[in-house]
């Protein structure tokens, strides 16, 4: 099969097309013929050498998400069949003409999207799903602030947020992102370059916060969080360490958490799957939410693909079509 593999760790000319084996699938396993793979912050990280896959999955073939046909079964596969469009989060090998993955990190392909769009959707509404709505325990009728509105993370959650009807707040770099992310659904979307969104929010108050900036974000939003809000990172693009004012978070009784997806076992992830069909594959089909698919790129130009996602200049997702 044909893969787009890095060939040293760098920057996006160091992806190139190459012949690979057709992977090996074990008994929990289906091996999916790729028509569309997704593209994510972590793939950059990886590409650079600074964030590796998990043991056991490809070193040097990216790709986190995708969606296609299943093309085998393993033996021990029920819920399956050969033929049966899927979408599937996967811990690595998705810029690939086939990829392996378990049973049930795998979720049928809605019946209104096409394989681009499905190919937008495990990562990120795998993603906000657990942090927003099972670890941030968002609900009806209360605030939630998503820094980075016009990410793929951001557009889901926005969209998600709002179906669920909860007041929903963003940041955004431009005017332009911003009226995405009103558009999606956000009652105050506030532009980070030229307005501070703790003086927009002060008087507000926050309950629920999904923040993928960190640094110096931190101690702004634990101030605009109310009373027994729920802070939970899921990255940290201004830097990891925390200056938090500890009384304040007792005082409020806060909650801060986060997590990643990438590392946790099957059974973990077969459970958020099951979760995230079940309540958000019904608002796809009812049309109140879909992925907002930025640009789709042919196989062989992942590179452009990946300077384009540096660039910050997309709002949704970014696409691979396999052809």
């Amino acid at each position: 099969m044909r893969a787009a593999i890095i060939t040293q760790p760098g920057g996006p000319e160091v992806l190139q097309i190459a012949e690979r084996p057709l992977p090996k699938i074990k008994a929990d396993e289906i091996l999916i013929k790729v028509e569309a793979a997704g593209l994510n912050g972590a793939d950059i990280a990886q590409r650079k050498g600074k964030y590796p896959a998990p043991p056991g999955t490809p070193q040097d073939i990216l790709g986190m998400e995708v969606s296609g046909y299943v093309y085998e079964c393993g033996a021990s596969v029920r819920n399956w069949k050969p033929g049966d469009r899927v979408c599937a989060l996967i811990p690595g090998g998705g810029y690939a003409e086939y990829v392996q993955a378990h049973e049930g990190s795998c979720m049928p392909m809605p019946g209104n999207l096409n394989f681009v769009e499905t190919a937008g959707l495990p990562e990120a509404v795998l993603t906000v799903w657990h942090n927003v709505f099972q670890r941030g325990q968002l609900k009806k009728g209360e605030r939630f602030l998503v820094h980075g509105g016009s990410s793929g993370i951001g557009t889901t959650a926005i969209q998600l947020a709002r179906a669920f009807k909860s007041v929903v707040f963003s940041t955004a770099g431009s005017p332009e992102k911003c009226m995405v992310c009103t558009g999606l659904g956000a009652d105050i979307a506030i532009n980070y370059k030229e307005q501070d969104f703790e003086d927009v929010l002060k008087n507000t108050k926050v309950d629920v916060i999904l923040d993928m900036v960190g640094g110096d974000y931190t101690p702004k939003n634990i101030a605009i969080l109310n009373n027994d809000g729920r802070l939970v990172f899921i990255n940290s693009k201004k830097g990891s360490e925390m200056n938090a004012d500890i009384l304040q978070i007792m005082q409020k009784r806060l909650t801060i958490t986060g997590s990643t997806l990438r590392n946790r076992d099957n059974d973990f992830k077969k459970a958020l799957a099951s979760e995230a069909v079940e309540h958000v594959w019904p608002l796809i089909e009812q049309g109140l939410f879909k992925p907002i698919i930025y640009q789709t790129f042919p196989f062989n130009e992942a590179a452009e693909a990946h300077k384009l996602m540096e660039s910050s200049k997309h709002i949704g997702k970014i696409i691979l079509k396999i052809e």
